[in-house]
C-alpha cells in the first residue's frame, strides 16, 4: 500500500513540473523560432526621412503612413538621414508616428539632428547604422544662431525628455540633447556632459545608453532582425509634384518667384505690348502658389486670392475707381501670397524683398520703354495746328465796328443779326435785351463780342 502511495505522489509531483516548465518551453520556443527565421509576414513599409524637416515633408509622411494602413502593412520603417527643420512640423510627424496604429521604427541611417532626433524618440523602436548619430536638437534660428528664448527653449526641451519616456529610454540624456546649461553625468550608460555642450551619441553609444536597440546596416536587416518579412517590402518615394514642391517652397526660390511675379505683371500693365513679361510673370506666380499648394501650406482660397486681385488691378486701368480697385487688388495679391506661405512671417520678408526688387526693374524697364507707357493713352500728343491738317474756326475780322440788332437777350451770349446776317455772340458781362441797337468790339477767333449801342 506504501509503495502504491509513493507511486502516485511520485507521478503527482511529475505532472506539476510538467505543467510548470510548459511556460517556459512556449517561451524558448518562441526564441528559437525567431533564431531559426520565423518571420512575421506581411507588408513593411519603407520611408524616408532624408531632407529637412518641414511641412512639405510631414504631408509626404501622411501620405505614406494613410498608403501603409491601406495596404495593412504590418510596419512601418523611417529611414532617417536629416539635419533637422522647423519644430512644429516636427512636432506633428511625432504626434504621427506616436499615435500610428501600425509599429513604426525608426532606422537612422545618417544623421538623426535636432528635430530628426525627437521624430526618432517617438518611435516604437531605434535601430541605428552603425556611424550614424542621434541628438545635438538644440533650438536655432533660420540662421543656425541659437535662440536665446527661456519658454521656447523649456518648452522643446519638455518634449524631448516627453518623447524619450515613451519607451523608458534616460529622459536626462534627451535633456543634454537640447539644454546647452545641463550638466549630465551617466557614467553607467557611457554619457558624460559639461555646461556649454550638447549631447550627440554615435551609434555604439547610443546602444550603450537605451537610444537604440540594435545596430544594422540596412533596413532590410533592421526589419528582418525585429522579426518581420522581408518578402514584402514596398519602398514610399516622393512624387515628382512632391520633389518639385520641396524645390518651389525654398525660401530663396519663393522670394525669386515672388520678384519675377511682381514685375513681369506690372511690366506687362504698365508698358503693354510685349506679352512676355505677362506670361512669364503670371507663370512665377502660378509656381509659387502650385509649389505651396503640393507641400499642404496652401488652400484653394489662396488661387481665388489671387486671380481676384489680378482681375482688380487690370479693371483699375480701364475703370475710373480713385484708385479702389487698384487698392483691393493689391490687399487680394498681398493676402493670397501670405496665406500660402507656411509662415506669415517669412512671407512678408520675401514679400518686401521682391518688392523692392521688382521696383527697381520696373523703374528701369518704365524709363527705356517710355514711349510705349499706358500713360500716353490720356496725353494728347498732336498740335491742333493747320500744318497738322487741323482747320481753325473762321475769325470774323470784318465784323469789328459793325452795328447790328440783338435778335435774342443776351444773357451774356446770344444771336444778333448785321447786315441780314444772324452771328452768334457775346457781350463784355452786361445783360443786353433783344431788339436793341449793338456793336462789334472785338473777335478773338470764333468769339464775337459785342456791346449795347448809346443812341
Amino acid at each position: 500500500m506504501s509503495r502504491f502511495r509513493k507511486m502516485i505522489v511520485s507521478c503527482t509531483a511529475a505532472m506539476l513540473l510538467l505543467l510548470l516548465c510548459i511556460p517556459v518551453m512556449a517561451g524558448a520556443s518562441g526564441t528559437t523560432d525567431r533564431q531559426a527565421g520565423v518571420a512575421q509576414s506581411g507588408p513593411v513599409f519603407i520611408i524616408p526621412v532624408d531632407q529637412e524637416i518641414e511641412r512639405g515633408l510631414q504631408s509626404f509622411l501622411e501620405r505614406g503612413f494613410a498608403e501603409a494602413a491601406n495596404y495593412g502593412a504590418v510596419l512601418i520603417v523611417l529611414t532617417i538621414d536629416t539635419p533637422g527643420g522647423l519644430v512644429n512640423s516636427a512636432e506633428q510627424i511625432g504626434t504621427m508616428v506616436r499615435d500610428s496604429e501600425i509599429p513604426v521604427t525608426a532606422f537612422i541611417k545618417g544623421d538623426a539632428a535636432s528635430a530628426g532626433s525627437y521624430i526618432a524618440l517617438n518611435a516604437d523602436t531605434i535601430i541605428m547604422k552603425p556611424g550614424s548619430m542621434i541628438g545635438a536638437a538644440s533650438l536655432v534660428d533660420m540662421n543656425g544662431n541659437s535662440v536665446d528664448d527661456a519658454k521656447m527653449n523649456s518648452y522643446w526641451k519638455s518634449k524631448m525628455v516627453g518623447a524619450a519616456a515613451l519607451n523608458g529610454r534616460d529622459p536626462d540624456i534627451a535633456a543634454g540633447m537640447m539644454d546647452v546649461n545641463l550638466v549630465v553625468n551617466k557614467p553607467e550608460l557611457g554619457v558624460s556632459k559639461t555646461a556649454g555642450q550638447i549631447i550627440a551619441l554615435t551609434s555604439d553609444e547610443a546602444l550603450k545608453a537605451g537610444y537604440a536597440e540594435h545596430l544594422a546596416a540596412t533596413p532590410e536587416e533592421a526589419v528582418a532582425w525585429l522579426g518581420y518579412s522581408t518578402d514584402d517590402i514596398f519602398h514610399v518615394q516622393q512624387t515628382g509634384a512632391e520633389k518639385m514642391s520641396h524645390f518651389l517652397t525654398n525660401p530663396v526660390v519663393m522670394t525669386i518667384l515672388l520678384f519675377v511675379g511682381i514685375a513681369g505683371i506690372v511690366i506687362e500693365l504698365l508698358v503693354p505690348g510685349f506679352g512676355i513679361p505677362g506670361i512669364i510673370g503670371t507663370l512665377a506666380f502660378a509656381l509659387y502658389f502650385f509649389g505651396n499648394y503640393v507641400a499642404g501650406f496652401a488652400g484653394a482660397e489662396t488661387w481665388l486670392l489671387f486671380i481676384l486681385g489680378l482681375v482688380m488691378l487690370v479693371l483699375e486701368l480701364f475703370v475710373p475707381s480713385f484708385g479702389i480697385l487698384g487698392l483691393l487688388g493689391s490687399i487680394c495679391l498681398i493676402a493670397g501670397v501670405v496665406r500660402a506661405a507656411f509662415s506669415y512671417t517669412h512671407a512678408l520678408l520675401n514679400l518686401g524683398i521682391a518688392f523692392a526688387a521688382a521696383a527697381v526693374v520696373i523703374a528701369v524697364v518704365v524709363v527705356i520703354f517710355k514711349e510705349r507707357g499706358i500713360w500716353n493713352r490720356f496725353i494728347l500728343h498732336e498740335s491742333l495746328t493747320k500744318e497738322e491738317g487741323f482747320v481753325p474756326a473762321l475769325e470774323r475780322l470784318n465784323l469789328i465796328g459793325a452795328a447790328g440788332m440783338s435778335v435774342t437777350p443776351l444773357r451774356p451770349a446770344g444771336t444778333a443779326v448785321f447786315s441780314g446776317e444772324r452771328v452768334d455772340v457775346v457781350t463784355e458781362g452786361s445783360f443786353i435785351s433783344s431788339e436793341r441797337p449793338v456793336s462789334v468790339v472785338k473777335v478773338e477767333g470764333g468769339r464775337v463780342v459785342v456791346k449795347e449801342m448809346i443812341e
